[in-house]
């Protein structure tokens, strides 16, 4: 069985022209940081997407919860075809009119009131890091500050986020690894308040807890809303900030705007990417001007803000508001949620659990069984419809915000066929 039998491609000339593509050259001049699929995509449109052998896919990992409208979607085409035509990059040393415009609708939507562009969610946070630094040191008087970052988060691969990010297996053969991270359990307040009193008996002082709203690569794991309003709690009476990275939840993808209204706070610092450019690589630090002790030579990116990147992100922001892409979220991730547990009541011996915000979802399964995520990854791949694994054991599920009806039940019946063969 295969996902061609269940989605008809309408003809299309460029169908025609695929060629395999030769991996074994690719392989011989570009490094192996990746584990790469067998699998060589040349083409998509909305939520499909063609391998170089004209086989289609159904696309539920959007190039890990980033193409917001899908693939080739014409609001983007038409906002990257007009910034290349006019001005694509000039540099920092100007303004330039798109990041204005694009910073404003951020920070209209958002509890921030200021914003600095970059290129990627692990620049973000290195820039929330450095804020926080910075902030410790001038307004509260910390010589050695301490950020607390959650057990199993992701922060990015930078040396400074891949020490915030509280998974050994990312910090392997990286030592020494940078100072002033601690690292505590996930949704435990008490955990967090023992290792603040810990950290101050050591005379070491906490600038700022760094958190997930949702955890992603940590087995897509949704943060507690009475731990994080204790957590707000628990900083608004030290002064320690509160930095959320909202870099694969955040732009709607959870069902709200931003991962942190379902959690009934606010952040004074949170970081935005994957979803904000749909596909064009640009990273978001936001802030309240309460935090923002940036000065002028504090912080830079050549590319950060340029014309290009902030004219397409611009474009996405304002068509998932216009189309209200985040009610279709709503209704997909309902549909998506009922779906997976409905799987999961009929597989107990295959699966534990589903659990997730809106379109970003995970399935759990036992760690009991041979079969792990990534096998069920390659099986969906085979069948058609591409998966991601978020740990040994979740498979996560972060289709286009765009995804339709049709498309969630066509998922949904490829992973039912493949668990009944099982």
């Amino acid at each position: 069985m295969t996902l061609d039998t269940l989605v008809k491609p309408e003809v299309n000339a460029n169908l025609d022209t695929f060629a395999p593509f030769d991996t074994a050259e690719f392989d011989h001049y570009v490094m192996t940081t990746y584990g790469r699929f067998p699998l060589t995509l040349v083409r998509g449109e909305g939520c499909r997407v063609w391998d170089d052998r004209g086989k289609v896919y159904l696309d539920f990992v959007a190039g890990i919860a980033t193409c917001t409208l899908g693939h080739a979607h014409p609001v983007m085409v038409e906002a990257v075809t007009r910034q290349m035509q006019t001005l694509h990059h000039v540099s920092n040393l100007y303004y330039i009119p798109q990041q204005g415009e694009l910073a404003k609708w951020l920070v209209d939507r958002s509890c921030a009131d200021r914003a600095f562009f970059c290129n990627s969610g692990a620049e973000a946070n290195e820039g929330a890091i450095k804020l926080a630094r910075k902030y410790a040191k001038v307004k509260r008087g910390i010589e050695n500050p301490v950020i607390i970052t959650a057990h199993a988060s992701f922060h990015g691969r930078t040396l400074a986020t891949v020490t915030a990010t509280g998974q050994p297996k990312y910090q392997k053969n990286f030592s020494p690894l940078v100072p002033g991270f601690h690292y505590v359990p996930y949704n435990d307040i008490e955990a967090l308040r023992a290792t603040i009193a810990e950290l101050d008996r050591d005379q070491s002082q906490v600038a700022a807890i760094m958190l997930e709203p949702l955890q992603g690569e940590g087995g897509v794991n949704p943060g507690n809303e009475a731990y994080f309003q204790q957590v707000r709690q628990l900083c608004d009476e030290t002064g320690i900030l509160l930095i959320l990275d909202e870099v694969q939840v955040g732009m709607g993808r959870s069902g709200k705007l931003w991962g942190y209204e379902n959690l009934g706070i606010e952040p004074d610092i949170f970081t935005s990417a994957k979803g904000l450019g749909g596909g064009i690589p640009i990273g978001a630090l936001l802030c309240k001007s309460s935090c923002d002790v940036f000065e002028p030579g504090d912080h830079a990116s050549t590319y950060g803000g340029n014309p290009f990147v902030c004219g397409v992100a611009l474009a996405v922001c304002q068509y998932v508001e216009a189309s209200n892409l985040i009610e279709n979220v709503k209704e997909r991730g309902a549909q998506l949620t009922y779906g997976l547990q409905k799987l999961a009541n009929q597989y107990p011996h295959l699966i534990e659990l589903s659990r997730g915000w809106g379109l970003i979802q995970g399935l759990v399964l036992r760690s009991d069984i041979s079969m792990g995520a990534i096998d069920l990854v390659k099986s969906a791949m085979e069948a058609g419809l591409l998966l991601v694994p978020a740990g040994p054991t979740v498979v996560r599920f972060v289709p286009p915000l765009l995804v339709t009806a049709e498309e969630i039940d066509k998922a949904l019946l490829v992973l039912d066929r493949l668990f009944a063969a099982l």
